[in-house]
């Protein structure tokens, strides 16, 4: 089962096809708080990457909260990106890659005046991305935003952070279990408060965005007590606060998958995985476990086992759906949305294990799933016959259940508040820029991640996905610009409603629009039969 949720947990960067970026040996210089840094021109934008901005959280450093990075002397080359934290390959096997001296960042600026040159006559808007990558891979390097930079005039930053065993464990020694990714990230909004306006951005504006568990570390910077201030507004995409998926739904004995867990539960797998270690002694087991390699606690189990957010203490104190709920969250607007076929990418690499071959096994999988009676209303909604295949019918199935309606009802929660959009990604072309092949019966259409490709420079668009693709850096620099996503020549995006319209991004002159998300993913029926599992249920594993 963890081999499952390795490959098909909220991940989607270290898929990526990347296109390599020129650099000169020369280039603007930008003198940080920290020292001066030289970066590289590409036309019309430059970049500054592996930017240190805490210190390395190596030695007696490791599961502690980041430290400031130590000055240098003279002129740091910002020509390439720092190394990517320990992580696991997710494709093709291997030891471990990467380092636990990680923590950097990278920012993309236009060419010119935000460049370092000169001052500007007025500050860009900031935008810090979170990568996703199910909290045990990925890394900033791998996302390339200069269309954000070049078209809508924003500074962007892109970071890395601790992932797995690395940035999620909990022990009784640690007090808890501190939620070090999370802290990474704030440590990156605090050095953007205090260097933005050297690269051009206006700390005063700042918006945090990320995809899968990207967007769900915005969701519980958006819960967090300790990441008051530290941000402006919210892009969440893929990755609401009450995303879940429902036991059985990818393999037989695959359980219930929650992004947020109790501390309790973390601080107690610490302590087994401590004992199985070699270190599970009364005291000083956390001497102990810092004393290991980094090779030894990169494997496989404890990347994955921990790589869920932990809740229940001043950081988090509240699981984040239940926070949302309750009001208790930054006032700051949020745009949110999913991809239309978002479960597709999961479900496609575990149909050959556990098939969806016809109508019998399309209907044991939803009575195992959901149980029998709610199983009877799904396949009420989703008869087999509407759709070209059963495993493309119990994709969207998981999709709805899964992503778009619990999107949809975090929406409603915050709309009460402050003011928030709502999106679906619906291009059905999309490009597979992933490294995997879709398989028989089960096109990739709009899947998790696929649209990526169209904020950042991964993979080349046809014209119509280009012209997309322009529309949708204009709609996500200009909510980071006003708080309002609005671009010149597209149409307006409405603020979400009690009716759940949500705007349908796809090609085409018609394809921008706004849809009745609610009723076309039929979330009056998933409100009432599968809101997610209640408070204090665990998931398998």
């Amino acid at each position: 089962m963890r081999v499952v949720r390795r490959r098909c947990a909220l991940l989607l960067p270290v898929l990526l096809v990347l296109v390599g970026a020129a650099a000169g040996p020369r280039g603007p210089v930008v003198d940080t708080d920290r020292g001066p840094v030289r970066g590289r021109t590409h036309g019309a934008y430059s970049t500054f990457e592996g930017i240190p901005y805490a210190a390395p959280p190596t030695g007696p450093r490791r599961w502690r909260l980041p430290e400031p990075a130590r000055r240098w002397a003279g002129v740091r080359d910002a020509g390439a990106p720092g190394a990517r934290c320990v992580q696991l390959p997710v494709l093709g096997g291997g030891g471990p890659v990467g380092s636990e001296d990680c923590l950097h960042l990278n920012v993309t600026v236009p060419a010119g005046p935000a460049a370092g040159m000169r001052p500007v006559p007025r500050p860009r808007p900031v935008m810090v991305w979170f990568h996703g990558g199910g909290f045990f891979s990925g890394s900033g390097d791998a996302y390339r935003p200069e269309r954000l930079a070049v078209r809508g005039g924003a500074v962007v930053v892109t970071a890395n952070y601790r992932l797995g065993v690395f940035g999620l464990f909990g022990h009784p020694e640690l007090g808890g279990a501190p939620r070090f990714a999370l802290a990474d990230q704030r440590a990156v909004l605090r050095w953007v408060r205090t260097n933005a306006e050297r690269f051009g951005g206006d700390p005063g504006n700042v918006t945090v965005f990320g995809e899968s568990a990207g967007a769900l570390s915005v969701c519980a910077h958006l819960t967090s007590p300790a990441s008051a201030g530290l941000f402006h507004r919210a892009i969440v995409q893929s990755g609401s606060c009450s995303t879940t998926t429902p036991p059985s739904a990818l393999l037989p004995n695959l359980g219930t998958y929650e992004p947020f867990v109790p501390a309790r539960r973390t601080v107690a797998q610490g302590v087994l995985a401590a004992a199985r270690l070699g270190c599970g002694r009364p005291s000083g087991a956390l001497d102990c476990l810092r004393g290991l390699d980094a090779r030894t606690l990169a494997t496989a189990d404890l990347m994955q086992r921990f790589s869920q957010v932990s809740y229940g203490d001043g950081g988090l104190p509240a699981e984040p759906r239940r926070a949302l709920e309750a009001g208790r969250f930054h006032r700051v607007p949020v745009v949110q949305g999913t991809t239309r076929d978002e479960i597709r990418l999961f479900l496609s690499q575990t149909l050959a294990a556990y098939p969806i071959g016809d109508e019998g096994a399309y209907r044991a999988r939803a009575a195992r799933s959901f149980g029998v009676e709610t199983a009877r209303a799904v396949l009420a909604a989703y008869p087999v016959s509407a759709y070209p295949t059963p495993a493309i019918a119990w994709a969207a199935v998981l999709t709805d259940a899964s992503f778009v309606c619990p999107t949809l009802r975090d929406g409603a929660a915050l709309r009460r508040h402050v003011p928030t959009y709502g999106y679906r990604f619906s291009d059905r072309d999309a490009p597979n820029f992933t490294a995997l092949a879709p398989v028989p019966g089960l096109p990739f259409g709009a899947a998790h991640g696929f649209e990526l490709p169209y904020l950042f420079t991964i993979t080349p668009l046809g014209a119509a996905q280009q012209g997309l693709a322009d529309r949708m850096a204009g709609y996500w620099t200009g909510f980071a610009r006003t708080g309002v996503p609005a671009a010149p020549g597209a149409p307006p995006w409405p603020r979400l409603g009690a009716s759940a319209r949500v705007l349908s991004l796809a090609p085409g002159a018609d394809g921008v629009r706004t849809v009745d998300a609610r009723a076309e993913h039929h979330c009056a029926l998933w409100d009432e039969r599968w809101p997610g599992p209640g408070p204090g249920v665990t998931t398998a594993g």
